[in-house]
């Protein structure tokens, strides 16, 4: 995958343009969202229902607070501290001998809040696409939410620049390079 995105900054770079690309020509839109205060399991079917891996989440006046990702839906490798023990937690909790079927039981009463990352790296519509490719890249992210005044209006993921890939325009600038 890291092949296509270095592909799409080497194409950015020969581009012929007056303007850097911006996020606003390549993002989706609309973007779904779900409130803090939804339960998950409530945004466990809203992400099914559109085929979502990740989905920004806002407060109670729309505003950007928080990511939900289906890895947060996912058991992950907790430490303890000052010890190499190390023990899976799910949904913030430790997984219990006798099987996790209980912690998904008890997950669908928490709320979004509850689990979501509270540390979102996001854009504005004016960004370039070049920052979003470094972003994506080096901070290991699969998308990142577009906000207009920290309101989210879109959502660019890895597999949006494919579009970079095969856009026409682009094509074009690298045909009459070769």
């Amino acid at each position: 995958m890291r092949t296509i995105y270095f592909e799409a900054v080497d194409r950015l770079g020969k581009q012929n343009w007056d303007e850097t690309m911006k996020v606003s020509q390549i993002m989706r839109t609309p973007v779904v969202v779900v409130q803090e205060n939804t339960s998950l399991e409530t945004a466990a079917r809203l992400m099914l229902e559109h085929d979502l891996r990740g989905i920004p989440v806002v407060n109670e006046l729309g505003k950007l607070c928080g990511f939900l990702s289906v890895s947060d839906f996912m058991a992950k490798d907790k430490s303890f501290v000052f010890a190499r023990f190390h023990a899976p937690q799910l949904f913030g909790e430790w997984i219990p001998a006798d099987g996790i079927e209980s912690l998904y039981e008890e997950a669908r009463t928490k709320t979004v809040g509850e689990i979501m990352s509270r540390s979102v790296v996001k854009v504005t519509e004016d960004d370039s696409i070049e920052d979003v490719i470094e972003l994506l890249l080096y901070r290991e992210l699969n998308r990142i939410p577009v906000v207009r005044d920290d309101i989210p209006v879109g959502i660019i993921a890895r597999y949006d620049l494919l579009k970079l890939v095969v856009d026409r325009k682009l094509m074009k600038v690298t045909q009459e390079d070769d």
